[in-house]
């Protein structure tokens, strides 16, 4: 059924493209059921804010990038928690108020030697643009904010009380976090499951963490419309200057509905704006009215 989340409550990572402001029009134009022993599913799980706010009782969630999973991954066995994020917060956001930028790039070379999930999530919300941007050999590049005071207590209270709302929505449900690629995790699903698709964007420059072709986009969309079960795809649509053919080309016999966002995070002016986001349904699993509007 369609669910009706608010508020919308926000995890613990950033990243751009990120879907908050998105979640009530995804979730209400879905219907699913969650039939027993279903799961939902999300290959390209990102920052995590659909699945949970959606909270199902079962999902598999993967990202091909290991440090989102990591993280999630630790959140769940209780290696990280509340109390450890905002200790861990408090003595590096102090570090970084007494040396700025320095101290900012002496965690980034840690973290991509050691990969540390506390030093990934120090970066992300420390870096510039809350961006998450990594080199072809899987290191983390993003430069410094400028804001040596980012970590106030009011911020770390924020990120820490985060880090608890997620542990609450996986606690006593049957989630599995997965480093993979979505080629493997489509091969999971079954009749009755739900399928979530927040690929990366066609025409628009991400840079996230693998390379995403046009090829591999179409390869996407042929495996997704091949699944045994419903699924939903979140895509750009259109924006002032130019609209994503790639929609036309590959995902033309779906069901579309279609809200307006406004993106606030991107390095470059022209990665900013409004932007007609689409949401694409098989057939059988959309309710809702069609277009909306969002500010």
């Amino acid at each position: 059924m369609p669910v009706n989340v608010l508020p919308v409550k926000v995890p613990p990572i950033k990243c751009q493209g990120i879907k908050t402001k998105l979640v009530p029009f995804i979730l209400s134009q879905i219907h699913w059921v969650e039939p027993a022993d279903s799961k939902w599913i999300e290959p390209f799980v990102g920052s995590g804010v659909v699945v949970f706010n959606r909270a199902p009782q079962r999902a598999l969630i993967a990202d091909s990038n290991q440090h989102i999973i990591r993280l999630y991954q630790g959140i769940q066995m209780g290696e990280i928690d509340r109390a450890i994020v905002s200790d861990f917060l408090q003595r590096n956001g102090e570090m970084l108020l007494r040396s700025g930028a320095d101290y900012y790039y002496e965690v980034r070379d840690r973290f991509n030697q050691y990969a540390s999930p506390l030093d990934f999530l120090f970066l992300n919300r420390a870096c510039f643009n809350g961006l998450m941007r990594f080199n072809r050999k899987g290191g983390f590049n993003v430069p410094f904010c400028r804001k040596p005071q980012r970590f106030a207590q009011s911020y770390i209270t924020k990120i820490a009380n985060q880090v608890d709302w997620v542990a609450k929505q996986m606690a006593g449900k049957d989630w599995e976090f997965r480093i993979a690629n979505w080629q493997d995790v489509l091969l999971e699903a079954q009749p009755g499951d739900f399928v979530y698709l927040d690929p990366p964007y066609c025409g628009r420059h991400t840079d996230y963490y693998n390379a995403w072709s046009q090829a591999e986009a179409e390869a996407l969309a042929i495996a997704t419309k091949q699944l045994p079960c419903g699924f939903a795809v979140s895509m750009w649509l259109e924006n002032q200057h130019r609209k994503n053919s790639h929609i036309q080309d590959c995902w033309s016999d779906l069901e579309m509905r279609v809200c307006q966002h406004f993106y606030h995070v991107g390095a470059r002016e022209a990665l900013r704006g409004a932007i007609a986001e689409a949401l694409l349904i098989k057939p059988g699993f959309a309710t809702g009215n069609g277009r909306s509007s969002l500010k």
